[in-house]
């Protein structure tokens, strides 16, 4: 049973409050098309509600003053709670955004405890205080919170890439006004009764969805210290151009289109494999997709031949099915885009090996088949622009140098893949991908390590130990020697 909450409220300083508004989202269920609840719309007052409750719990509250043992025990009972709750997140997230609910329960739900669990393991790490000594002077030099954290997350993954703003920004004393998506609120109301029963200080989170012009005034609200945006380039821009506007510290996460690199001697047994966990993740719906197989030219047709008898192989339909694979997209205006593009593919030459339409008996729901391209120019559209679908594109190299240009002829840089029988070989390829994240022969980086992208698939780091740094500010002190002295000893 999935868990029923409070729907018509707002979490906001340790309360559930009344909205400023009658305005109210529907929350519709992406394989059914019905609407599933009903929650209230933010709007500018129910925002400066919350970061005036977040400005009073960082400014006088006690959770930025707390010893950073004690915040990670609240943190850890949150873990706890969402442990005892892991199959009513996963529910929520497939009921709200059609996520498959066996990748639910992995990578919305787990994903999203482990994350915590890794921060919480990692914040003793940080130098949050460490002198220093040199012929000009001797320095005390801290790590202190930033103060209120704008916090924008998507629907694709909504409490996964929440946990992945909340758990440093919390550790570090901030607190936060979190903003999740329309589509997907219903995983948010779970979290702030979570956080609640965890014992967090009233206003350290306060929850609040809302649609754009809502989340506007949140980014430049001057009782805001800094944002975290995760979402699409052409969005990000917006915000991006607001921040530096105010100088306002930003991290902004957004789109991405990998590319998966297929060497010569790579081993199409991992290749595979690769490819169907982490390039159509999702249904195709996550930025660090490798939606882009770009393969040597004397493996193309063994690839193309066996990349269709994966793609074919991958049960599409009910999201709530444990076979499943290949859910809905998320509303139709999604499934529109992506026949969209896969429309203007076939028009401008691309030979579409397999998919192109719409499910046979799914009538309802916001289906579409996979579909994978051959002969795609790297310079197309298909090829260049983020589809946020299961769509594929394969493209052709004669050579090492020729993969790794097509590979880096994006305007993006978020992930990518090389594939190689020779390890020293995939790496030295790798080296030379223009991406945040390059995984070798399938194998993910984990959770301590930074995620973030070049060129325009952002600006900033999340996760590891330098998913801290946006969400402090250092401070050096001049000290005397035996200041100096004293402080070095403790």
């Amino acid at each position: 049973m999935v868990w029923q909450g409070n729907y018509d409220k707002f979490f906001i300083d340790g309360q559930w409050v009344d909205p400023a508004s009658d305005l109210t989202f529907d929350v519709v269920s992406p394989a059914t098309e019905e609407v599933v609840a009903r929650v209230p719309q933010g709007v500018a007052a129910d925002i400066d509600r919350a970061v005036d409750a977040a400005r009073r719990a960082f400014d006088t509250g006690p959770w930025p003053r707390l010893p950073l043992a004690e915040r990670s025990a609240v943190l850890s009972r949150v873990a706890e709670l969402l442990a005892e709750h892991q199959n009513d997140v996963a529910e929520l997230v497939t009921t709200e955004m059609g996520c498959p609910i066996t990748l639910s329960t992995g990578m919305q739900s787990i994903g999203a405890r482990m994350l915590l669990e890794s921060f919480i393991e990692t914040a003793p790490q940080v130098a949050w205080e460490t002198t220093r000594s040199s012929i000009t002077g001797k320095a005390l030099v801290t790590r202190a919170p930033v103060g209120v954290v704008g916090a924008i997350v998507p629907w694709n993954a909504p409490l996964l890439t929440a946990m992945l703003k909340l758990a440093p920004a919390l550790l570090s004393g901030c607190t936060v006004v979190l903003k999740p998506s329309p589509e997907t609120p219903l995983s948010a109301y779970l979290l702030g009764d979570l956080l609640d029963r965890a014992g967090l200080p009233a206003g350290v989170v306060n929850i609040v969805a809302a649609d754009r012009e809502a989340g506007e005034h949140l980014v430049r609200h001057p009782g805001v210290q800094k944002i975290s945006f995760t979402g699409s380039t052409a969005a990000g821009r917006r915000v991006g151009e607001i921040c530096g506007h105010d100088i306002r510290r930003v991290t902004l996460e957004l789109g991405g289109k990998s590319a998966a690199v297929v060497l010569d001697d790579a081993d199409l047994d991992v290749v595979l494999p690769a490819v169907r966990a982490l390039s159509l993740r999702n249904t195709g719906q996550v930025c660090s997709n490798k939606t882009r197989i770009v393969v040597a030219a004397s493996r193309r047709e063994e690839l193309h031949e066996r990349l269709v008898a994966l793609v074919e192989s991958m049960p599409v339909g009910d999201p709530f099915d444990p076979a499943t694979e290949l859910g809905p997209l998320v509303s139709a205006a999604q499934r529109d885009r992506v026949e969209g593009y896969v429309q203007q593919a076939v028009d401008s030459g691309a030979r579409l090996l397999t998919g192109g339409g719409r499910p046979a008996g799914l009538d309802r729901g916001y289906y579409v088949q996979p579909s994978v391209f051959a002969d795609v120019d790297p310079g197309s559209v298909i090829a260049q622009e983020e589809v946020f679908g299961p769509v594929l594109t394969v493209l052709t190299a004669a050579d090492d140098e020729e993969a790794i240009a097509i590979a880096n002829d994006t305007p993006y840089g978020l992930n990518g893949s090389v594939f190689s029988a020779d390890d020293d070989r995939a790496l030295a390829v790798a080296r030379r991908i223009l991406t945040g994240t390059v995984e070798i022969n399938g194998r993910g980086a984990g959770f301590s390590s930074p995620m973030g992208g070049f060129k325009d698939s952002g600006i900033g780091r999340e996760g590891g130990i330098e998913g801290f740094d946006t969400y402090v500010e250092m401070k050096s002190y001049g000290l005397t020697d035996a200041l100096y002295e004293k402080l070095t000893i403790a």
